[in-house]
């Protein structure tokens, strides 16, 4: 966990200060930003061979569904992740990275929602603390006066951006407690292969679903000239493309591997925790401003954050004394026996 939480960490931060860099430096395709969020997928097919080679995964192919309801799942996975990606890619081109990265804390809030219908999620006065503190901190910004781009974005483009990305955080909100779903009913493994395999086959169908949108749009043939007028030069085009697909993909094993190992709403709570790192990088960066109000954001963050990994402490706590408790009750009859 505390590996899958490293890559939700850096994976997260990363990606969307490499896409606000993107624009920053003269990138304007809204399908190449997206492509990028998964079209790394690659990297990972070696790691998945070896472990399958190895027969890691021996149950794997226990209780498996057929191949038809397999493909349904992969395929509307990645329609989603296609639709949910375009959308924050939108997001990212109008909004401050600060901004926009503490907006896409509201996905807690959808996921939230989803996990109590879907995944049968618990509601504890912590969690709902936590969920209330994220909201509070994520939704403060949309009612922010100061928080147009100073770079020349329009109020109505701000607008477009926010709700856009408040959009594909309901995308992505519900696609989390789908995926948690599909572990637990459609799925049914225990494995690590299992992971790679869902982040494999939605990441191809999504590709190839933004490759059809980008040659439909004709955005295509501006790609050399854009390459050809990226600020840093050509070389550092391809790098920073390079660089943000790894990052998405490092963030997509942390992400699925967490909702594999605990829950959709972990994952999705872990994710909002380290979104408050990315406007004190951004400072940093890209020189933005760092307000009041993004600093009470900021705060609020971190807060929800301690008090659902409170929450998670109590149950640890309870859990033990269960198990401390079974044990106890199954040394009485060899007490008796002794005794005898």
């Amino acid at each position: 966990m505390a590996i899958y939480t490293f890559f939700v960490f850096s994976g997260q931060s990363a990606a969307i200060l490499l896409g606000r860099l993107y624009y920053n430096k003269g990138g304007k395709n809204l399908w190449m930003a997206t492509l990028v969020q998964f079209i790394g997928f690659p990297i990972l097919i070696p790691y998945h061979c070896i472990l399958s080679s190895k027969k890691i995964a021996l149950d794997r192919n226990v209780n498996q569904p057929d191949a038809s309801a397999l493909a349904f799942m992969y395929l509307s996975f990645g329609v989603l992740l296609a639709a949910d990606s375009f959308l924050y890619s939108i997001g990212l081109l109008y909004l401050p990275v600060s901004t926009f990265s503490l907006i896409c804390a509201s996905q807690l809030a959808f996921n939230a929602f989803f996990s109590f219908c879907l995944n049968a999620q618990k509601f504890t006065p912590c969690i709902v603390n936590s969920l209330v503190i994220l909201t509070i901190s994520s939704t403060l910004l949309v009612f922010h006066p100061n928080s147009v781009n100073l770079t020349g974005i329009s109020k109505e483009k701000y607008t477009v951006g926010v709700i856009c990305t408040v959009g594909a955080s309901a995308g992505y909100g519900l696609m989390f407690s789908l995926t948690q779903f599909s572990f637990e009913k459609v799925l049914k493994s225990q494995t690590f292969v299992t992971v790679l395999e869902m982040i494999i086959y939605e990441s191809l169908v999504a590709t190839c679903a933004t490759l059809v949108g980008l040659f439909i749009s004709e955005e295509w043939q501006g790609l050399k000239r854009e390459m050809e007028e990226f600020e840093l030069g050509r070389s550092s085009y391809f790098l920073t493309l390079i660089c943000t697909a790894t990052a998405w993909q490092t963030f997509n094993i942390g992400a699925i591997g967490l909702i594999f190992e605990v829950s959709s709403l972990f994952s999705n709570v872990i994710s909002a925790s380290g979104l408050p790192l990315v406007p004190v990088l951004a400072v940093i960066f890209f020189k933005e401003n760092m307000d009041g109000i993004k600093v009470i954001a900021t705060v609020l963050a971190l807060w929800g954050f301690a008090s659902y990994l409170y929450q998670h402490y109590l149950d640890d706590l309870e859990s033990k004394a269960e198990i401390k408790h079974v044990k106890e009750i199954s040394m009485i009859p060899l007490l008796k026996e002794d005794n005898f």
